[in-house]
């Protein structure tokens, strides 16, 4: 059972867990409704989960179903926070997103905090953390300077989070003082810098991969 909205498609976990179930960002109740099911999952992921429009998922709720005996991993956004947070008490943290709480590079709940549709479940918004990991990948090519970078953050960091977009930051930029030609390549550099959310959620699926192939064998 893997629970996902925004950080990546369903058809990209698909590939690397074909027949796993999904369902929508987690929420406070639903692994207590999971552990009610005749047939409860015995491990479950969480990547996205919901903030702001309803409850979100309580530590003590994933330390009803660890107590259980089910395996709990979690990665990219919700997962990320909830396992910094519970793996000294079971729970698996999987990817960079969960490092960085783990070990206080971050600790805001606003640094993993999209808005997205509904429906279609696509992002409306850039995460915090995805400015960082771009930054780092970006200065580390040298295709952006250690002050570019450093303003890219800092002014990611003082939007409001829905408001965080890679056009909204360069024309912050701009406003403040960049030269617009230098913002546009910002901009398409950003834009074609890494996805440090998908690219956690994917780490996660394939650990729950090889933990279901580890469980058929000893079965």
């Amino acid at each position: 059972m893997i629970f996902v909205g925004p950080s990546i498609s369903r058809e990209a976990l698909t590939k690397v867990l074909p027949e796993a179930e999904f369902r929508g960002p987690v929420e406070r109740g639903d692994i207590d409704v999971l552990l009610r099911e005749d047939t409860s999952p015995d491990i479950i992921g969480i990547i996205d989960g919901k903030f702001l429009h309803a409850m979100s998922i309580s530590p003590k709720e994933i330390l009803t179903a660890l107590n259980r005996g089910v395996t709990i991993l979690g990665s990219s956004s919700m997962g990320a926070l909830r396992a910094a947070e519970l793996d000294t008490l079971g729970m698996t943290g999987i990817g960079t997103i969960y490092q960085w709480y783990a070990d206080g590079t971050i600790d805001a709940d606003d640094e993993v905090a999209i808005t997205f549709d509904p429906k279609s479940l696509r992002a409306l918004c850039t995460p915090m953390v995805n400015f960082r990991a771009s930054v780092n990948e970006l200065v580390g090519q040298g295709s952006v300077t250690e002050e570019e970078g450093g303003r890219i953050v800092e002014t990611a960091k003082a939007m409001y989070f829905p408001d965080r977009t890679h056009a909204s930051v360069c024309e912050q930029l701009v406003f403040d003082g960049v030269e617009s030609q230098r913002a546009e390549e910002l901009f398409r550099l950003l834009e074609g810098s890494i996805d440090r959310k998908a690219t956690d959620a994917l780490l996660l699926a394939r650990r729950v991969s090889e933990l279901t192939a580890e469980r058929e064998v000893v079965a």
